[in-house]
């Protein structure tokens, strides 16, 4: 296995050891969720990195309308895609606390398994398929989709997720995040 890169000159920001605009974004960070996220930290590094996350993080959930347990479906099968550690304990978390996304629906895009659900496997399935072809659906793909229930529209808000993650997924990979500890009782690993 090759040794993945680790940033080395950059720190995990905090609201205290931020400046300027990386600090502004992380105040607004904790007064939105209670406490600034490592990933947060790390992205803050680069202000317009962390800033088109969250801006564009924010519009795919309140503009694309998928549902929140959708959501949450579409960001683990992304995240699992691009084996992020850090990135499929949050969304477990965020899963089980705030979406309410069935256990055994988390677990299953967790472990590589079938989805219970036909209308969220066929959600996942497509969303793998878009990361793994770089957005080169097939024809038997796109219906496979469709046949769910799911429209062409929905093809372009999972490819607005899959830019969201790919941004927080890559960020985690080269900074090595640690998980936080709200966190931690979805830690995962990456096969």
């Amino acid at each position: 296995m090759r040794a993945i890169y680790k940033i080395k000159e950059l720190p995990l920001l905090a609201i205290e050891t931020a400046t300027g605009k990386a600090k502004a974004l992380l105040e607004k960070a904790k007064q939105q969720m209670g406490f600034v996220p490592n990933m947060y930290g790390a992205m803050a590094n680069e202000p317009a990195l962390y800033e088109a996350y969250a801006m564009t993080y924010a519009a795919f959930r309140a503009e694309c309308g998928f549902t929140p347990i959708e959501q949450e479906v579409i960001f683990l099968a992304i995240s699992r895609a691009n084996s992020c550690d850090y990135c499929m304990a949050a969304h477990s978390f965020v899963a089980d606390k705030m979406s309410k996304v069935p256990a055994e629906v988390t677990d299953a895009i967790r472990d590589g398994q079938p989805i219970p659900d036909p209308k969220l496997a066929a959600l996942a399935d497509f969303t793998t398929q878009m990361v793994h072809s770089r957005g080169r659906p097939t024809d038997a793909d796109v219906a496979a989709f469709r046949a769910a229930g799911y429209s062409e529209k929905n093809i372009l808000g999972i490819i607005l997720a899959i830019g969201i993650k790919t941004l927080s997924n890559y960020s985690n990979h080269v900074f090595h995040t640690p998980v936080d500890s709200v966190f931690a009782s979805r830690l995962w690993k990456a096969a």
